[in-house]
């Protein structure tokens, strides 16, 4: 599972979701959109049925590869029932910040929920292992995805800003 905003899906987005596939032997990867993000305004992203026809467009002619939507907001709650949950490094970070939840006991008790993490490399965001911030918490698995780094700096942000080459499509 690879939960996202994906507003709007891009080049990189596709790409990790496939290299996923084929580094972990995954028979599926379903990108999940929340009806409700964290972080984010949900006013000022594409509504909802836009961005999942856009991915199911995208992702048509790949039956490793779907579309999910889901009323839950908490990474953890989104990856229930799934075997591996599919972040990069910023979003880790926001997975791991505990301004989420009730506290710090709160947020372990929240990610030691989660199936094993598969983590893309997002520069300037630090790794497992680079800093101790990035460090997942006990009973927590991650797994570094080898990452083509030419896909590190896209971003929704600049596809929207007119870089239309990095739209998946």
């Amino acid at each position: 599972m690879y939960p996202g905003s994906f507003d709007p899906p891009t080049i990189a987005h596709v790409h990790l979701a496939e290299t996923a596939i084929a580094q972990l032997g995954l028979v599926r990867v379903d990108f999940a959109l929340s009806a409700r993000t964290l972080g984010k305004d949900d006013s000022q992203l594409g509504p909802i049925d836009d961005r999942v026809a856009e991915l199911t467009a995208i992702s048509s002619g790949n039956a490793r590869i779907g579309v999910t939507t889901t009323p839950h907001s908490l990474v953890a709650d989104i990856a229930e029932g799934y075997e591996v949950i599919i972040l990069g490094a910023d979003k880790w970070h926001q997975v791991l910040d505990p301004v989420w939840y009730a506290d710090v006991n709160a947020r372990n008790e929240a990610l030691q929920r989660l199936p094993l993490v598969a983590l893309a490399a997002r520069p300037p965001w630090t790794m497992p292992g680079e800093d101790s911030a990035a460090d997942p918490p006990a009973g927590v698995d991650v797994v570094i995805l080898d990452t083509d780094p030419s896909h590190h700096p896209v971003s929704a942000t600049d596809v929207r800003a007119g870089r239309e080459e990095w739209r998946a499509k």
